[in-house]
């Protein structure tokens, strides 16, 4: 009647879904994993507060997997360490909650897929949207066919909290930190603070900037309404025009993907306001008979004017965090041993698309994809990158590239 839990990355996400898992009362906490004292710290006190006892606490992600008392893993490690936790989990028999995007690289993602499969074990990835009420329900009015045919989708964020993070030397590291270990199977470099805790998603040794972080959330939602095939080819430009700093993932871009059935558009913009639509940031699907705009605030369905066999329409959300149903989702698929509703198949192929933009920006090119062999057609540069090599001793089960 408890199902107990071991978090593995207690930085500003870990402690978020902490939270978020224990609106559910069969839920404990046994254990936490970070190798930064101070957020350790901040999560044994969110478990006192909402538990009244106190985990144990580890440095060594290992420490956690090996123990017989966790039934569940929640990973909210920075990206690059999304794939060896998950995979030797699931090889412990533990099943899953794992942060978006599922990993750092497309073949990471491939043997995480694997490994569930291998073992048998309930995995989610925690892009909570495919959980939102609303979004959902707009996603079933275009998979009705009231929309038509949709042959054209589009996702954006404008982001001004977003701000520059300047220009910061390396330093010693700081007390209580495991560098090391935090490095795990990245590129050595030296403790530098700007690569460390929120902004190592600015880096390309640990993540994929904006286009693996909120790329992956609204290609999630574009995938509810119209599930996206494989991309014949993806190209992608942008660059750092908005920020001069230390950051290395394009402050502003834009992404085609060319699926059989039409494109896809992404594009975002660090630092500013004024998206697409009078909104932030949103999707929209564009059908023959109508589009329909949303975000979190809820949707709106246009009529395309010549046709009008569908009204027009508003629907506003509730505003409740669809993070809570997503945890729940999971939590009963424990219990029942069905795959969830953003399973890790699933999350794989949304994760794919944020990737196969990056590796078009970053080498320049349209990049053709055989989505059956998962390999770039005719590049050879390019599809070093659907991979990543390992900094030794770190090697994962299943990697295909190296």
């Amino acid at each position: 009647d408890k199902i107990r839990l071991g978090l593995i990355g207690c930085g500003g996400m870990g402690q978020g879904d902490l939270k978020c898992f224990f609106l559910n009362p069969e839920v404990d906490c046994a254990v936490i994993c970070d190798v930064d004292d101070d957020q350790i710290v901040k999560g044994v006190a969110i478990c006192e507060d909402q538990r009244g006892k106190k985990p144990d606490t580890v440095k060594d992600f290992r420490r956690v997997l090996d123990r017989k008392d966790v039934d569940i893993v929640l990973i909210a490690t920075p990206d690059h360490w999304h794939a060896l936790p998950m995979v030797m989990a699931a090889q412990a028999g533990k099943d899953i909650y794992t942060e978006k995007p599922l990993a750092k690289t497309i073949d990471e993602g491939r043997a995480m897929v694997e490994a569930a499969k291998r073992y048998n074990r309930v995995v989610q990835m925690g892009s909570q949207w495919r959980s939102s009420a609303h979004i959902i329900e707009a996603a079933e009015i275009i998979r009705s066919g009231k929309l038509g045919k949709v042959h054209l989708a589009r996702a954006w964020a404008f982001l001004d909290w977003l701000e520059s993070i300047g220009h910061v030397p390396d330093s010693p590291v700081p007390p209580g930190v495991d560098y090391d270990m935090w490095l795990g199977p990245a590129p050595l470099h030296a403790f530098n603070q700007n690569r460390f805790l929120f902004n190592f998603r600015w880096f390309w040794d640990y993540a994929g900037g904006l286009m693996t972080d909120w790329g992956v959330h609204l290609l999630n939602m574009l995938d509810m309404g119209v599930p996206a095939e494989a991309p014949k080819a993806v190209f992608s430009c942008g660059g750092k025009y908005i920020f001069d700093d230390d950051s290395q993932t394009p402050d502003s871009q834009v992404t085609v993907f060319d699926f059989p059935h039409g494109q896809w558009i992404w594009e975002h913009r660090a630092g500013l306001n004024n998206g697409l639509n009078s909104r932030s940031w949103g999707v929209e699907w564009h059908g023959t008979e109508g589009n329909i705009i949303l975000n979190d605030t809820g949707w709106e369905l246009i009529t395309e004017p010549k046709k009008a066999n569908i009204p027009s329409q508003r629907k506003r959300s509730t505003g409740e965090d669809p993070r809570k149903a997503h945890v729940r989702n999971f939590l009963d698929c424990v219990n029942s041993r069905q795959q969830p509703v953003l399973n890790l198949e699933l999350g794989h192929r949304i994760s794919t698309l944020a990737h196969l933009g990056n590796i078009a920006y970053r080498t320049g090119d349209k990049i053709k994809w055989d989505g059956e062999a998962e390999k770039i057609i005719g590049n050879p540069e390019a599809d070093k990158l659907v991979g990543v090599k390992y900094r030794k001793p770190w090697h994962l089960p299943g990697m295909r590239r190296f």
